[in-house]
């Protein structure tokens, strides 16, 4: 990713060197992730119904009524008579203009920001800079902010933020994209061809007030709308979508109390609130900066070589730093008890650290390919049992995890930086040289860490207070015997 401010280039940041072992970029046209998402359905036995509108639903105590109606490819509800089916649990997936959360009373009067347009292309680049599908450009000029993007199919992107005064509110033509594209790239040979796309909008933004209310939870943009700066919003909507999952599994398997769905609203509507001011703040930071701002921004590109990191973000781009600090769900008791020269632990509600670690064989893993999704079904947990280096410790690690035995879906993982494991179970692995104890600040004390199904830390505390650990799990959990 490079960024030029005011023409003046950057450090390029290396997008991918995130903690992740997902951290390529995949940027992809929406008709072909909707096209995947449809298959992965089909591939579990259900099927995607096109051509349905929900037009009406009622929710009790027990269950949602959704009456449905059949469409015509224009949208118009057809003069046939409606179906009504009956369901547990809503969720509203219909997008920022849909029709669940104004059912809801959710609804919110979008703020519009004044005076900037954006104009768009999708067409063929030929320039003096690179056309490899690895490059992204980020321009920040005296008018605005522009991003170059390689799309598919060997087009580019090239979008233009800027003040819309003077500019017709209409789509641009292909002569004035590049017109503009060769005056804020200082590129006279830059050419676009080929059109496939030009479009021009205004923009506006808000966040509902809940995401979910009794039985009907929203998802993605139907519960807001977003600005498009940092591209977080597809990768914000899946986190909504995996944040319901696994509790909804959870809830209908009867396992899960009712502060497992009611955390939802929590954390989700509330990372929302937290993206709409981070893109609010970066939206005015890239077209509202000013002459002040702009001269700064000068001079910081001529004494700070790495500020297209700083301004840009990495894993916030990415959605892999998100955390929930307020949720409901968490329960910390590690915090502070710690030699703050060898690091910090991780607290309740942020992501889980990966490390590589040793299995029993000698070959090397990694906890993420033993913390997500345990038990091949999206909704067990992980409990990380760490002997802190302390070849003693492992009766009171035993002894912790038969405490939690009652709940079959917790999935002990034993991190023995000193201790030797003489049973079979649970899995244990080796950290002689401290990699996963360091990663998660527990080099010199023994410690559980529970990981929920999403990968964030849940409960954080010391092996010697085992007891709270059993009575986190009871207050979240409701035992198999309880279920039935």
């Amino acid at each position: 990713m490079n960024t030029l401010l005011n023409g003046r280039p950057t450090d390029p940041v290396e997008v991918a060197e995130v903690s992740s072992p997902y951290n390529e970029v995949l940027y992809s046209g929406q008709d072909v992730i909707e096209k995947t998402l449809s298959e992965q359905i089909e591939s579990k036995g259900a099927q995607v119904e096109r051509g349905r509108k929900v037009v009406e639903f009622t929710q009790d105590e027990h269950g949602v009524t959704v009456t449905l109606a059949t469409v015509s490819e224009d949208g118009d509800v057809k003069d046939e008579p409606h179906e009504q089916i009956r369901c547990r649990y809503l969720i509203g997936a219909d997008g920022s203009d849909g029709s669940v959360r104004k059912a809801l009373d959710l609804d919110f009067e979008p703020e519009y920001l004044p005076n900037r347009m954006n104009r768009q292309i999708d067409a063929k680049l030929k320039w003096r800079r690179s056309t490899d599908a690895d490059q992204l450009w980020f321009f920040y000029y005296e008018k605005g902010f522009c991003g170059v993007l390689p799309v598919w199919g060997g087009y580019h992107r090239l979008f233009f933020l800027a003040d819309g005064t003077g500019i017709p509110d209409r789509d641009p033509t292909l002569e004035e994209m590049q017109t503009i594209a060769r005056e804020v790239t200082e590129d006279e040979t830059l050419t676009l061809n080929d059109p496939i796309w030009l479009t021009h909008s205004r923009f506006s933004h808000g966040v509902s007030s809940h995401y979910i209310k009794g039985r009907v939870i929203m998802a993605g943009d139907a519960g807001h709308i977003a600005l498009p700066i940092g591209g977080q919003g597809m990768n914000a909507g899946l986190h909504d979508a995996v944040g319901i999952g696994w509790r909804l599994a959870m809830v209908l398997n009867g396992s899960a109390k009712p502060v497992i769905l009611e955390s939802y609203d929590t954390e989700r509507c509330g990372e929302h609130q937290r993206l709409d001011e981070q893109q609010l703040q970066g939206f005015k930071n890239v077209v509202y900066r000013g002459h002040v701002k702009d001269a700064a921004m000068d001079i910081a590109a001529r004494f700070i070589p790495n500020i297209g990191a700083l301004i840009q973000g990495t894993d916030d781009l990415q959605q892999l730093s998100v955390a929930y600090p307020d949720s409901p769900l968490n329960d910390n008791h590690l915090g502070g008890t710690l030699n703050p020269l060898k690091g910090n632990p991780p607290r309740s509600g942020d992501r889980a650290p990966d490390a590589t670690v040793i299995a029993t064989d000698g070959s090397s893993t990694t906890l993420f390919d033993h913390i997500y999704n345990p038990n091949g079904q999206s909704w067990g947990w992980s409990l990380l049992a760490f002997d802190g280096r302390q070849a003693d410790i492992l009766p009171k690690l035993y002894d912790a995890i038969n405490k939690v035995q009652s709940w079959p879906w917790i999935y002990p993982r034993l991190i023995l930086g000193a201790a030797l494991s003489d049973k079979k179970y649970p899995i244990a692995f080796s950290d002689l040289d401290d990699v996963a104890h360091s990663a998660y600040g527990l080099q010199d004390k023994p410690a559980l860490i529970l990981v929920r199904p999403d990968g964030h830390i849940a409960f954080c505390g010391s092996v010697d207070d085992a007891d709270k650990l059993a009575t986190y799990c009871g207050r979240i959990f409701k035992k198999p015997a309880d279920s039935k």
